[in-house]
């Protein structure tokens, strides 16, 4: 029995992970303004959450997330543009948080490198379109 206590205690900590708070006031209520829940929701989409790393805030349903989303609706609620609150966030979290990370000598071989193998799989085919000539 002493042995398995701390397995049992290691397989119950996933499970305490969340906080028992209630979520933020916006976290999944709209703005009254339809104009600014709707530059939100934009915003939203564009913006990656920092725990399911494969979903957009708007889509996930981790508690960051949530809180994320409450922070983009209140910043819009209070009149920042999106773009004032993407930079804050990207400032806050590093450009991996948006969707559209910024082209710089950093990123390019982000940028290129669909460009690059569009390129490479041309070149390939013209060869052997070439070959299969003769």
């Amino acid at each position: 029995m002493k042995r398995l206590l701390p397995l049992l205690l290691i397989c119950a900590a996933p499970a305490l992970a969340d906080s028992s708070l209630p979520p933020a006031r916006w976290a999944n209520e709209q703005l009254p303004d339809a104009r600014q829940e709707a530059q939100a929701k934009a915003l939203m989409e564009e913006l990656r959450c920092l725990v399911c790393q494969g979903q957009s805030i708007a889509d996930s349903n981790a508690e960051l997330a949530g809180d994320m989303r409450a922070l983009v609706r209140q910043r819009i609620a209070a009149g920042e543009r999106p773009e004032q609150v993407r930079s804050w966030l990207i400032e806050r979290y590093g450009d991996w948080v948006s969707y559209r990370p910024p082209i710089e000598p950093l990123t390019w071989p982000l940028w290129a490198a669909p460009l690059m193998l569009l390129l490479a799989g041309a070149w390939l085919l013209r060869k052997r379109l070439v070959r299969r000539g003769r």
